[in-house]
């Protein structure tokens, strides 16, 4: 076979496993404004976020509200670019996926946790960082899992630009957290209308599937 026919072979290859993995990708819920609709949409993300619950504690509303306001559900949200003149010059931060992680903090939860195979573009993935995340923040800074607002501070300041309280240079990201807050008391709300019917759908397929 010569050069040319490898090269269109593997070209083929390559757009077939870009459209396949195009085609895989669970796209954002139609409704997230309610936390229902997106959990009977995608019902594994229910799953995922009740054994991210188990494991670390979390109430499922706070993150659910977190993950809505850095990525809207895009598993591949990314910063903007940054630009020389016209010219791309990178990202503005490494953030990445559903929980827009950043690729060190991102690496220290693999490590943690033992997830090496962990993929930031994987809700279940990206679920259970959060939730790591979140038991950290209540470890280190002694902010509740439940309490969003001091949450979403810590997710977007750090631990130690939480503790210096550099949020409070920044009148726009409390109004980010508060507006995450109202979010996920809203979330709250509305899973306690709907737990038991997802429940009990789990337990249907766990035995029926």
């Amino acid at each position: 076979m010569g050069n040319k026919q490898i090269n269109l072979k593997n070209g083929v290859i390559c757009i077939f496993s870009g459209l396949l993995l195009t085609a895989c990708a669970t796209p954002p819920p139609k409704n997230p404004e309610n936390i229902c609709d997106i959990f009977f949409e995608n019902h594994d993300w229910y799953d995922a976020a009740k054994a991210m619950q188990n494991t670390w504690g979390t109430p499922i509303h706070v993150p659910i509200a977190m993950m809505y306001q850095e990525s809207s559900f895009k598993h591949n949200a990314s910063p903007p670019m940054r630009y020389f003149w016209f010219i791309p010059i990178g990202r503005v931060s490494s953030a990445y996926g559903y929980a827009q992680a950043k690729t060190m903090t991102w690496d220290d939860y693999q490590r943690e946790t033992g997830h090496r195979w962990a993929d930031r573009d994987n809700f279940s993935d990206a679920i259970d960082f959060m939730g790591w995340f979140t038991y950290k923040t209540h470890k280190i800074n002694g902010v509740s899992k439940w309490d969003a607002y001091g949450q979403y501070l810590n997710y977007h300041e750090g631990w130690g630009g939480y503790r210096k309280k550099s949020y409070n240079k920044k009148p726009w990201l409390k109004k980010v957290s508060h507006r995450v807050d109202s979010r996920a008391k809203r979330y709250a709300q509305q899973l306690k209308t709907c737990k038991d019917n997802l429940d009990s759908s789990w337990l249907w397929r766990l035995f029926f599937d």
